[in-house]
């Protein structure tokens, strides 16, 4: 590590006490440009990187809400307003316990890289509140999300700020929030992405960040001369994420054969094919079951979570690629250097920063094909992005449009990660992304002066 990635990260841990998560994706992202803001003295002039690691907004607010048994219960929700320079607010909302102030800045600065690569106008942001979904009644996340909306709508706006679902948002959420929205501010607007086809969402929305994982690993595979055709692949998750990215590798020929939640994963020999995948989505959308079911159904091995383990045995099985779809740091270094031992040569994040700093290490000595998740799960934010401009427009664009469009954009935030990312014939991702993200960002920070 430089001298000057040193000083830098040790100011920002101490203006960010006890944010981990945050200080790892600063460290991942300063350890890349670093050496480019120093050949180009104008980004160290203008205090890009310093500026940039400081949101510029952070809302935070109570939540009260009743429950079925009328007790009042509250929660704290956030939003996190981190980056403006090409476009309104844009980012995910989180409802799950584990959050907190420092995961979600991790997670509104990978968006503003992310969103940058797009190629769309879109800043970066990201909210939520630590309320878990999990176990309530429709009627009581319908109440919490009037609740959070009611403060939330006073800070949001179509070309403000425009939330999008994350883990815990799906389309049940988004759609008490949009009422709740219209009601409060008499208007209908863009204000929510992933919302119902019926009232203004986009065709592929759903599918984006799962299928948008599997373009971008085919698109590293193209460089090889390859394709997905006969790859054993693992993925983690089973929700939203990991179900589009098993349909997609199925629909381009490779085999899936692990699946996961918190509870534990499955091991299935044959492949999740489509009949199986319609019963995963039918357990984890409609019935909210655990993915042990799977396994009682299939009779296939299912292996509990250890928490005590120092890896997840999840992946250590023979495969080509791996596609980890489910929270951030699920990889760690042994996790890591299991898959590089079982032969996997192709790892494409569905996740938000699901590889720890160490296991990223060992993926780039190896020098395998690593697409990291601020570019391989791009997809989800650029249809975001593309039912934006839908809304703006008042269309619909069929799903064959959508899909083109989303293929194109992952080709062209892969082609950003190659021209800057290249260094002989091994392309480090990592860097491509972070430096390409960055440039547009910088460039627009500098012409909009000190703000």
């Amino acid at each position: 590590m430089s001298n000057a990635v040193n000083a830098f990260m040790e100011q920002v841990k101490a203006k960010n006490p006890g944010e981990p998560e945050f200080h790892q994706a600063v460290f991942e992202v300063a350890t890349s440009v670093m050496p480019f803001v120093e050949k180009n003295p104008k980004y160290q002039k203008a205090k890009i990187l310093e500026r940039m690691v400081e949101p510029e907004r952070v809302i935070l607010f109570r939540v009260p809400w009743l429950d079925d048994n009328g007790e009042i219960q509250i929660n704290k929700g956030y939003r996190i307003e981190m980056n403006s320079a090409i476009g309104p607010y844009k980012g995910g909302l989180r409802f799950h316990p584990s959050v907190n102030l420092g995961i979600l800045k991790f997670l509104a600065f990978e968006q503003v890289f992310k969103n940058s690569l797009t190629t769309l106008p879109m800043g970066g942001g990201k909210g939520g509140s630590d309320f878990d979904p999990k176990g309530k009644s429709d009627m009581e996340v319908m109440k919490f999300c009037q609740s959070f909306m009611t403060e939330l709508s006073r800070h949001i706006g179509p070309n403000t700020d425009v939330p999008a679902g994350d883990i815990g948002v799906g389309g049940r959420e988004i759609g008490y929030m949009f009422g709740q929205y219209k009601r409060l501010r008499d208007e209908f607007t863009g204000v929510l992405t992933g919302k119902g086809l019926n009232w203004g969402g986009s065709l592929i929305r759903p599918e984006a960040t799962g299928y948008g994982s599997v373009y971008f690993a085919s698109e590293m595979l193209k460089t090889r001369g390859e394709t997905l055709a006969g790859k054993n692949c693992l993925v983690s998750g089973s929700g939203n994420v990991a179900q589009y990215t098993v349909q997609k590798i199925t629909q381009l020929g490779g085999k899936v054969v692990t699946l996961s939640d918190s509870s534990g994963y499955i091991y299935d020999k044959a492949g999740v094919d489509d009949e199986k995948l319609k019963f995963v989505m039918e357990l984890k959308n409609a019935h909210r079951g655990r993915i042990k079911e799977y396994a009682d159904k299939y009779n296939v091995p299912f292996t509990p979570a250890d928490p005590n383990l120092d890896h997840n045995p999840l992946w250590d099985h023979k495969a080509d690629c791996a596609f980890p779809s489910a929270t951030q740091n699920e990889i760690n270094e042994l996790d890591a250097k299991n898959l590089i031992k079982n032969g996997v040569y192709v790892v494409s994040e569905g996740a938000n920063m699901p590889t720890t700093p160490e296991g990223i290490e060992v993926y780039l000595d190896a020098k395998i094909l690593y697409g990291p998740g601020k570019a391989a799960n791009a997809g989800g934010v650029a249809v975001s992005g593309l039912e934006m401009s839908q809304n703006s427009l008042r269309l619909s664009w069929t799903r064959e449009e959508v899909d083109n469009r989303l293929h194109g954009i992952m080709k062209a935030i892969h082609e950003q990660c190659v021209t800057h990312g290249k260094n002989g014939d091994f392309v480090n991702y990592v860097n491509g992304a972070n430096i390409a993200g960055f440039i547009k960002v910088a460039d627009s920070m500098i012409d909009q002066g000190i703000v």
